[in-house]
């Protein structure tokens, strides 16, 4: 029996001592080498994933993926630029070959002067001379056969017109002066119309050297004076402007024999001008400050047998005059001027 007992004790100890030795004879593991990762059982897969359970929602947003795994983990304060208190940041350089899609303004190329530097332009060219605002005038204006427009143009002189203008109109503009040369060219024009500018000038013989002039068109402006005009005119009218009667010339219409429309309403007249031409059919005179008249102003007083039968339009009307003290004034007319007779 104790033989027996020693012999198994002999055995356990050579297989303890094998297994050691094994154990102590074994290659060293590399190292860096990674372990071997048994698949956990836990990690879900396509056979196992429970999809109609998987509830995602903006209140279960959050529980369900962890936002903070998406944070990024790298560090940038590197990468910017230092910057020192009291020093200025160094340029940026632009990147070469970049091509910008905004807009760059650029220089309008320059066209060479028709004329010389001290001569205004004139002739018709193909859209009219080149004004102020370095355009041709028909761009400016609007040009329609012989007549030209440049209503509310903001023109602040007379363009230069194409030489065969017979009708201008260049009204609601800022026009403030009239000078010699505007027309001096223009040996076809029939009506110029200037209503409601800034005219307080105009340069003598600016309208008198047109021989062709049938209509003047000066309302609204700020005139105190009446220009000379030519023989050929047939309409003038100067409404309310601040014309005077020491800026009417003497015997102003005398010589005007074609002159059928004569309208200087709301100025500051303190008279009718006299003599008034024989062909005369309409004369306004209305809100001035005429206060008297002569017997002679209408009628010839050494001639009784001569009617005025085109004057059948005469308006004195708002004017501190008493037309009922003036009866010998009148016998001439084929119609009592209107006013107050009191």
């Amino acid at each position: 029996m104790q033989l027996r007992c020693g012999m198994q004790s002999v055995a356990l100890l050579g297989v303890t001592t094998l297994a050691l030795v094994l154990a102590l004879a074994a290659p060293p593991k590399e190292e860096g080498k990674k372990k071997e990762e048994k698949p956990r059982a836990d990690i879900a897969t396509d056979d196992n994933l429970d999809l109609p359970n998987y509830d995602l929602s903006l209140d279960s947003y959050g529980e369900i993926i962890d936002l903070s795994l998406y944070e990024e983990l790298y560090d940038y304060s590197d990468l910017a630029p230092k910057i020192e208190v009291g020093t200025l940041a160094p340029p940026t350089k632009r990147l070469e070959g970049v091509v910008s899609t905004r807009a760059m303004p650029t220089e309008a190329p320059r066209r060479p002067p028709l004329t010389s530097p001290t001569t205004k332009p004139f002739g018709p060219g193909l859209l009219g001379s080149i004004t102020k605002q370095g355009l041709p005038t028909c761009l400016v204006c609007v040009c329609l056969g012989t007549s030209v427009y440049c209503d509310d143009a903001e023109l602040e002189q007379i363009p230069p017109l194409p030489l065969e203008t017979t009708y201008l109109y260049a009204r609601f503009n800022r026009i403030s002066r009239i000078r010699a040369s505007d027309f001096a060219r223009l040996k076809k024009l029939k009506r110029i119309d200037l209503t409601s500018n800034f005219i307080s000038w105009v340069d003598e013989a600016s309208f008198q050297q047109l021989s062709t002039l049938q209509e003047l068109i000066l309302a609204e402006n700020r005139l105190t004076a009446l220009p000379a005009l030519p023989g050929s005119i047939v309409r003038l009218d100067a409404r309310r402007n601040r014309i005077r009667s020491s800026g009417v010339r003497p015997e102003a219409f005398r010589e005007l024999k074609k002159l059928q429309f004569l309208h200087l309403s709301d100025n500051k007249l303190d008279y009718i001008p006299v003599p008034l031409p024989e062909g005369l059919r309409s004369l306004h005179l209305q809100n001035n400050n005429i206060r008297t008249m002569h017997k002679d102003t209408f009628c010839d007083s050494q001639d009784h047998g001569h009617i005025r039968w085109a004057l059948e339009d005469i308006r004195l009307d708002r004017n501190p005059i008493n037309l009922s003290l003036f009866p010998d004034a009148y016998f001439c007319l084929p119609r009592l001027p209107t006013g107050h007779f009191y």
